[in-house]
């Protein structure tokens, strides 16, 4: 076993993973640096996905090595992933993955509220980010009564206010209006950047992959030099690509 980079807050070798015999990963490292913004990019199906889950230790990979802050994440057990991925890592889906029983402020401030922080400033540090987002007029609803785009900036919401170390986007607006998209992303990318959190942000979308710091490209579950990205959502599955060396 070889101990990661000193300045990589991320890094994996090796991963191979499979979901029901069909392969997700086939040998992908990776590392990614303190307060980078790194996106790993493809068409739909390319392994994008599975990388995620695996660096985030929702996957335990197949085989190979995952290392947070030079820590084998690969090698913890189940309920110490958990205590990780709830104090360190915030995550956000292309679906906001929302508590239907709690408010939007509930949701926001979830992750600290699980944490044990006090009900004042859980619910202050919700406020905050709301506001930012422009969502906070709705503080006291449901998610059923929002449209998709306020439930979406209610995602990234709560994946700033517990204020992680590293940030998962795993096509974060790949359901929203080009408004909508272009003001998730600024918050996101500007949030990340002045409070110096990593974000590690799967897209196939060019203008989201355009935002990076640097890309790495999957294409069937393998790093390759190159990825064409389609402009429009109608022209994925045409993407071209050369292998690395």
């Amino acid at each position: 076993m070889v101990a990661p980079p000193d300045n990589d807050v991320i890094w994996a070798r090796s991963l191979h993973h499979s979901h029901n015999g069909s392969p997700g990963l086939g040998g992908v490292s990776i590392g990614v640096r303190d307060a980078e913004i790194l996106a790993v990019t493809g068409p739909r199906g390319s392994g994008k996905t599975t990388l995620l889950h695996c660096l985030s230790g929702r996957l335990v990979p197949d085989q190979g090595e995952v290392w947070f802050n030079s820590v084998p994440v690969h090698t913890m057990t189940p309920r110490v992933r958990e205590r990780l991925r709830r104090e360190r890592f915030g995550w956000i889906a292309a679906d906001p993955e929302l508590v239907p029983e709690l408010t939007v402020w509930e949701n926001t401030a979830l992750p600290l509220l699980l944490r044990g922080t006090s009900h004042r400033g859980a619910r202050k540090a919700a406020t905050e980010w709301l506001e930012r987002l422009d969502i906070a007029a709705f503080a006291r609803e449901r998610p059923h009564a929002l449209l998709q785009a306020q439930r979406q900036r209610i995602s990234v919401a709560r994946a700033l206010c517990a204020s992680p170390t590293v940030i998962f986007a795993d096509e974060p607006t790949a359901t929203l209006h080009r408004a909508d998209r272009t003001q998730v992303l600024r918050t996101l990318t500007t949030a990340a950047r002045s409070h110096g959190i990593t974000v590690i942000l799967a897209t196939h979308d060019a203008e989201v992959a355009a935002l990076a710091d640097r890309n790495v490209a999957l294409l069937d579950g393998r790093r390759v030099a190159t990825v064409s990205l389609p402009a429009e959502p109608e022209a994925e599955g045409r993407a071209a690509c050369s292998l690395s060396v």
